[in-house]
């Protein structure tokens, strides 16, 4: 059984198609650089918080990005392999 999430806990996140076009109109606005975004890419997150319990948890993620944008907040997203959804790290 897979372990639930937890708050401090780093997670991957799928960026969606409106992550993507936010990310990019926050760069425009404020004039940050960063390499391109698109949805489906992968970046990693830290759990804030849990909204609901076990390993199928919704949760608050601040996502990472590759630049100097500030962390994105992504909101009751639940666990899955599409865009908009959070993952385990693979262990390697």
């Amino acid at each position: 059984m897979p372990q639930p999430p937890s708050p401090g806990r780093t997670v991957m996140y799928r960026l969606s198609e409106d992550d993507a076009r936010h990310i990019a109109h926050q760069r425009v606005q404020s004039g940050l650089t960063g390499n391109h975004v698109e949805a489906g890419q992968q970046y990693p997150a830290v759990v804030v918080r849990v909204r609901s319990g076990g390993p199928d948890a919704a949760v608050n993620l601040r996502v990472l990005l590759d630049g100097q944008d500030p962390p994105v907040w992504a909101t009751s997203r639940l666990p899955g392999d599409q865009p908009g959804t959070w993952s385990w790290p693979e262990r390697v």
